[in-house]
């Protein structure tokens, strides 16, 4: 069991947004969160990623066995837990190339390893911007500033494939994606599944499960997942929205 989430309660201030969330992932799965805005969503992703923002008031989280919630959002980062942000921040005069060596050499001295020099560092970094199309132009500019959603959204899973995770959750990677960039970004997630990862996707829309198809689909509404089942899941929600599902769960 790579992560499992037991009656998962959190806050930010005196609102409670998580009510009892429950979910099992294994290594080489592919999971997506989907359900209707202001239900839980990126708050649970921001618990597991560590954000200080949010209060757990109940409740535990083992991640590869270990209390999750025990750790700092170093520790974390650390031991293989990778968020890609919705609205992906911009680090002004903070080229990608040094942001990124200084974030795996963190990695690797917390794991007792030595740091990448310099030829290493760039190689890895070349072989790794093909994931997802990354020109050398792009690597060289400050993160994330003056970037387009898509090429944002394509740095997240570039820094994604530097880092390695053991667990990923991508919220709305998809968000303000052309089909192009949500061809090439879906393209670069799939590339990095792997037996010994898992990949958590949270989206609104069918159309990305097109492209990263998830062994499970869970929605969360009311601040708990009120039902799970395969891919085809996501067509029915496509098709029928959550009003049925409300009615069919007594929500």
């Amino acid at each position: 069991m790579l992560l499992e989430i037991k009656d998962l309660h959190a806050s930010i201030g005196d609102k409670e947004i998580l009510r009892g969330v429950n979910l099992r992932i294994n290594e080489g799965e592919v999971h997506a969160i989907m359900g209707p805005n202001g239900n839980g969503k990126s708050t649970l992703a921001s618990v597991i990623a560590g954000n200080e923002m949010f209060t757990v008031t109940k409740g535990e989280v083992l991640y590869k066995g270990k209390n999750l919630l025990d750790m700092s959002i170093e520790e974390r980062a650390c031991e293989g837990v990778f968020l890609g942000f919705q609205y992906p921040v911009e680090i002004p005069g903070v080229s990608i190339a040094s942001f990124m060596r200084t974030a795996i050499n963190e990695q690797r001295k917390y794991h007792g390893q030595d740091p990448m020099d310099m030829l290493e560092f760039a190689q890895y970094m070349e072989e790794k911007q093909k994931v997802v199309e990354l020109t050398e132009n792009l690597a060289k500019r400050s993160v994330n500033e003056g970037f387009s959603g898509g090429e944002k959204k394509k740095n997240e899973i570039f820094q994604m494939a530097m880092l390695q995770p053991s667990l990923a959750f991508l919220d709305e990677t998809d968000s303000g994606l052309d089909i192009d960039a949500l061809r090439i970004v879906a393209g670069g997630v799939n590339q990095l599944r792997r037996k010994d990862n898992a990949i958590v996707v949270i989206t609104h829309y069918q159309r990305l499960l097109d492209y990263i198809v998830p062994d499970f689909v869970h929605v969360l509404a009311g601040g708990k997942i009120v039902k799970t089942g395969p891919k085809e899941l996501a067509l029915e929600l496509e098709e029928k929205g959550y009003d049925w599902l409300k009615a069919e769960e007594g929500l």
